[in-house]
């Protein structure tokens, strides 16, 4: 109590106090202005709902019939400004092309080369060509979309937040007003799903019929969105369904070879401390010193 009572509090004079004040003044003008600028730029922002997506759950696998209508949007919508540098045409071969479709499939593009003659030409694409882009550098991609560059869309399924609903809801989420206090420039589009500020400088890719899908399905600008989806889903995760599939046998091998091992060692070790127990509670006391000796040694 004594070296308690011993203990004293400096006391801050008048300069210390007013650094005191000052600091604790702007440590708490920070943080209120962080706080309410954190505030301004989520306020318009709407967070995509959770979608019941067919290989969402741990054994579904992808929808190849999905797959190749998502190409088919991607193809005749999306290629126009994005691509896709990390895809080749011998990736479509046995998941949703047969060989002869993905070979046409290339043949309609055309791909730089150089000849024998050292001269640059062009040449039917092949299967292991990377599927074309739009632009020849990063500098045309800007100029044609009032300077933002169109990312690729390889790996789009990863590159987002809750890729798959994030960008089903960005592909139809136009069609809105934007809200007092957001400002959306001629040439920009609103999107309460985009994030920044909500104004991106993609307009509406996607309506009603704006395809013709070879199968016959309804062009819908949901079945549009959500074939895309899909199709972005397989080109970021080709192993999607060998995943799962690996996945499970290796669930069960385990269950196969560890249960058994585990069950006769509990039932080991449950006799074992059986056999402890009685030793040292019923035998020992007694004086037969002699029988843990015989029985452990």
């Amino acid at each position: 109590m004594n070296f308690i009572r011993r203990l004293r509090v400096p006391r801050l004079n008048d300069k210390g106090k007013w650094v005191v004040c000052v600091t604790g003044g702007v440590l708490t003008c920070g943080f209120a202005y962080a706080l309410e600028h954190t505030a301004d730029a989520s306020d318009f922002v709407v967070h995509p709902f959770q979608l019941p997506w067919s290989h969402g759950g741990l054994i579904d696998s992808l929808d190849m019939a999905s797959v190749r209508r998502g190409y088919e949007v991607y193809k005749q919508v999306c290629a126009a400004c994005h691509s896709m540098q990390y895809i080749r045409y011998r990736h479509f071969v046995n998941n949703f092309m047969s060989e002869d479709e993905a070979k046409a499939e290339a043949a309609e593009s055309e791909v730089d080369f150089i000849d024998d003659k050292g001269v640059p030409a062009k040449r039917p694409g092949l299967l292991n060509d990377f599927l074309p882009s739009p632009y020849p550098n990063k500098k045309a991609a800007e100029a044609a979309n009032n300077g933002a560059e169109p990312p690729d869309l390889s790996l789009m399924g990863w590159a987002r937040d809750d890729g798959d609903n994030y960008v089903f809801h960005l592909l139809t989420g136009y069609g809105f007003d934007p809200p007092e206090g957001v400002l959306c420039e001629e040439g920009k589009a609103y999107n309460p799903y985009f994030p920044n500020g909500s104004v991106l400088a993609m307009p509406q890719q996607l309506f009603d019929e704006g395809i013709e899908y070879k199968d016959g399905t309804p062009a819908t600008m949901s079945q549009q969105a959500k074939d895309v989806v899909t199709y972005l889903r397989w080109a970021c995760e080709q192993w999607h369904d060998k995943r799962k599939q690996y996945a499970i046998k290796v669930y069960f091998g385990n269950f196969q070879f560890r249960t058994p091992p585990s069950f006769f060692l509990t039932q080991i070790m449950k006799k074992w401390s059986d056999f402890s127990f009685f030793l040292n509670y019923t035998l020992l006391p007694h004086g037969i010193q002699s029988v843990k000796k015989d029985y452990l040694f």
